[in-house]
């Protein structure tokens, strides 16, 4: 009997390690993901973005080309509205198309380096291996991460949960939670072909500059014929509307609201200014700053952006980049004053 019990514990015990190591360490996970997404010579993607920060959810379609070592394009067009941005890098620069409005910016700027997104998938990586508190979870389909993010929205948006396929070893989603855990934006991957290469010249800002005419019309029904104010929408209990003042500038209203407190900052709003031509790329300071409803413009002190045929901008002296995209992203004609 004795021999028996301990022929059956030995078996016992190859099975239990047999079993330990079939299962990654997270370590090893990590590692991989790493190597499968990085070391590629390019890829292209399919995604949607869903943003639940304003009264109404908004869908995106977002495709992303990227060849190394630095060339990207992304495109993002809002589901139902069929008005398209663009943030592409090439050898020129970093720019910010946007066709419907035949405006080209230009900037001097390392992005994506400096400001990682969930739909680029070698950010998602990077984001991955610098947080040191990152946990792993896993279930018979899937790794899922949850880890910190690195971008303008890491003051409101502080989490990200990513879910990864462990037969592909590819993302499925990205959702990023604000401090309640409540889901703000969802990334969803539709189609990740690894191995993609466009060629340099297919990176040429002219390629996507010139608008076509649906696009226009569409643009031009964005812009309101009945200007209206926008106001952010803020819980912060020391900062106060001081004065609004409306102002006509060549024909066009110009609504100018200073706040004052302990944070500090004017926002200037207009009806948007369509460009005569998009061939020629206007240079913008900063960085462009994926707002999730738009991409925009930030530097230490302001913050620009265009939406819904009305052109922002937020100067401040003592908010940081978070704060002025926290303001940015709480802008409504609804909010308070």
């Amino acid at each position: 009997m004795r021999h028996k019990l301990t022929l059956f514990f030995v078996m016992l015990l190859g099975v239990l390690m047999l079993a330990a190591c079939g299962e990654d360490s997270q370590e090893d996970v990590l590692q991989n993901l790493n190597d499968k997404w990085n070391e590629v010579k390019g890829y292209e993607l399919d995604a949607t973005m869903e943003i639940k920060t304003g009264t109404e959810p908004r869908v995106y379609d977002v495709n992303v080309w990227h060849t190394e070592p630095e060339f990207y394009r992304v495109k993002v067009t809002q589901q139902g509205e069929d008005v398209t941005q663009m943030i592409i890098r090439n050898d020129e620069g970093v720019f910010v198309v946007t066709p419907s409005l035949r405006k080209t910016y230009k900037f001097q700027s390392e992005w994506p380096k400096q400001n990682s997104q969930a739909y680029l998938i070698g950010a998602l990586a990077e984001d991955l291996l610098a947080d040191d508190g990152l946990t792993m979870e896993e279930d018979e389909k899937n790794y899922i991460f949850t880890a910190a993010t690195r971008n303008n929205h890491k003051s409101i948006m502080p989490t990200q949960k990513i879910v990864v396929d462990k037969k592909t070893m590819l993302p499925t989603s990205v959702s990023v939670v604000n401090e309640a855990q409540e889901e703000q934006m969802v990334i969803t991957f539709k189609n990740i072909d690894l191995g993609m290469q466009h060629k340099k010249s297919e990176y040429a800002v002219e390629n996507f500059s010139e608008s076509n005419e649906e696009e226009k019309a569409s643009a031009s029904a964005e812009v309101p014929t009945d200007f209206q104010t926008y106001y952010p929408n803020l819980n912060w209990d020391n900062t106060k509307l001081a004065d609004e003042e409306a102002v006509m500038e060549n024909g066009r209203e110009r609504v100018i609201l200073t706040f004052e407190g302990e944070k500090s900052f004017t926002l200037v709003q207009q009806p948007v200014e369509f460009g005569e031509t998009a061939t020629l790329p206007v240079y913008a300071p900063g960085d462009p700053a994926d707002l999730g409803f738009t991409i925009g413009a930030i530097t230490e002190n302001s913050i620009s952006w265009e939406r819904d045929g009305v052109s922002f901008f937020i100067a401040s002296n003592n908010l940081t980049q978070e704060e002025m995209v926290e303001v940015a992203a709480s802008v409504t004609t609804g909010g308070l004053k």
